[in-house]
């Protein structure tokens, strides 16, 4: 199931490396002050999911539980922070432009890996063979 969680996890990634260079040169960050979407919270999500990642995989490689509950603990911050992003990208096509364009099918995507990811993180690190 690790190396499952791990190929969810890159779909993921992948799709948030596409709306995070989507937002980039859309001008995110000159816009970031004024729209919904601050800097701190567009970047510490992947800074998290990254860091989680990370745990993920030394877990893999030494069969430890506790960096899988490490990695499944930074993950649900990560998972939170995107949660928000997603609420206030909702909210965004009523009030400002910024949300228009976005690429719907990258965030549906993104999003769906994201839980299946999530999801298979906890089942993984809950069984009683952790790998």
């Amino acid at each position: 199931m690790g190396l499952v969680t791990a190929v969810t996890w890159t779909i993921a990634a992948l799709a948030g490396v596409y709306l995070l260079y989507h937002w980039l040169s859309g001008g995110g960050l000159r816009r970031a002050k004024v729209t919904r979407f601050p800097a701190a919270l567009i970047f510490s999500h992947p800074t998290l999911a990254v860091s989680a990642l990370v745990c993920w995989v030394a877990g893999l490689v030494t069969g430890s539980r506790v960096l899988a509950w490490v990695a499944f603990g930074g993950l649900a911050v990560a998972a939170l922070l995107g949660f928000a992003m997603f609420t206030r990208w909702l909210g965004a096509g009523r009030h400002e432009k910024a949300g228009r364009g976005f690429p719907v099918l990258a965030v549906a995507l993104h999003g769906l890996a994201g839980v299946a990811t999530f999801t298979l993180v906890f089942l993984t690190a809950s069984a009683a063979l952790v790998f």
